[in-house]
């Protein structure tokens, strides 16, 4: 059963998928057009990323317009262009002397395993994500830039399972606290009581192996390489924090990658953004707000998983009923 909310359900926020029909790829937007505070904590050992400096908090821009998760690895970048137009073509951005400059930061996780590698998002599809954008809830699973995601490779993508892009929300009292995860993980996904969702398989292809335990058993990691996965995803919540602060919300959101992916590697290249709509009207105690935020995104982690749909080549089975 998926966990209830979306990221959208924080007020004031739109999310729009584009997903490539000639390969298993694509791309994610989250669009705040008017501008919001933004912070951003990258902690992979192999990360591929986009103005993430900007967002660093003694720096000055402190709002961003839209978000970008992409596949496609270092290539999937190119995908940013395309929001920076479409926020073009409607006017919006950082007033720096005589333009406007969109502000999107943008992180990519490698799916170029499934299917012709030549083929990875671009501007183009950058832009169609926003043309689909909306503020409705997002759909969920091998969408967008989940739409080629894996999960237990630690054994060798030959026996992984499908990964995906997935959202969930809380509210307690005043606040709410939303996550929108792309699951590219090399580790395993696992629910609360520890049983693995989906994650490595067995050495014939089926059932599911707790990979951390294989490991501890001296089975070392197979074919790991840098860049071989990433987690990447977005918290929103409607307290106002300052930049300094939706840094530290990114920050203690990665907890919630811990609770629900294992092992976590150096080989990963996590990335979370934080944004702050403020609509709440007053700020937030910082360390219940990354409370919510990190059961947001374990929540989020596992609704992705459970939503994505198999491949037939290479195999690569899914947890749910597909």
């Amino acid at each position: 059963m998926l966990h209830p909310g979306s990221l959208t359900d924080v007020a004031g926020l739109a999310v729009g998928h584009h997903t490539r029909a000639d390969r298993p790829t694509g791309c994610t937007v989250v669009l705040c057009p008017e501008g919001l505070v933004c912070g951003v904590d990258v902690r992979g050992g192999a990360p591929g990323t986009r103005e993430t400096d900007l967002l660093k908090s003694e720096n000055t821009v402190d709002r961003v317009h839209a978000l970008l998760l992409t596949g496609g690895s270092a290539f999937g970048l190119d995908a940013a262009s395309g929001v920076m137009r479409w926020l073009d073509e409607r006017g919006h951005g950082l007033a720096v002397g005589p333009a406007r400059v969109p502000i999107v930061p943008a992180a990519v996780l490698f799916d170029l395993w499934v299917g012709d590698a030549r083929i990875r998002p671009g501007a183009d599809d950058g832009y169609g994500a926003c043309e689909a954008a909306s503020a409705a809830a997002p759909a969920q699973g091998s969408v967008g830039a989940g739409a080629g995601a894996t999960v237990g490779k630690l054994f060798g993508i030959e026996r992984a399972m499908k990964g995906g892009i997935g959202s969930a929300s809380l509210t307690v009292g005043a606040f709410t606290v939303g996550a929108l995860v792309a699951v590219n993980a090399i580790g395993d996904v696992i629910d609360a009581d520890g049983k693995v969702i989906a994650g490595a398989r067995g050495e014939d292809g089926l059932g599911r192996v707790r990979a951390s335990d294989r490991l501890y058993a001296g089975e070392g990691p197979m074919r790991v390489m840098a860049g071989m996965a990433t987690t990447i995803g977005v918290v929103a919540t409607d307290a106002r924090l300052t930049k300094a602060q939706a840094n530290k919300l990114a920050s203690l959101a990665h907890h919630g990658l811990s609770r629900a992916i294992d092992p976590v590697t150096v080989n990963d290249g996590d990335t979370l953004f934080a944004l702050a709509t403020g609509r709440a009207g007053r700020a937030g105690d910082p360390s219940a707000l990354g409370a919510m935020a990190a059961e947001a995104v374990a929540r989020a982690i596992r609704n992705a998983v459970r939503a994505a749909t198999g491949l037939a080549q290479p195999p690569l089975p899914s947890a749910g009923p597909h």
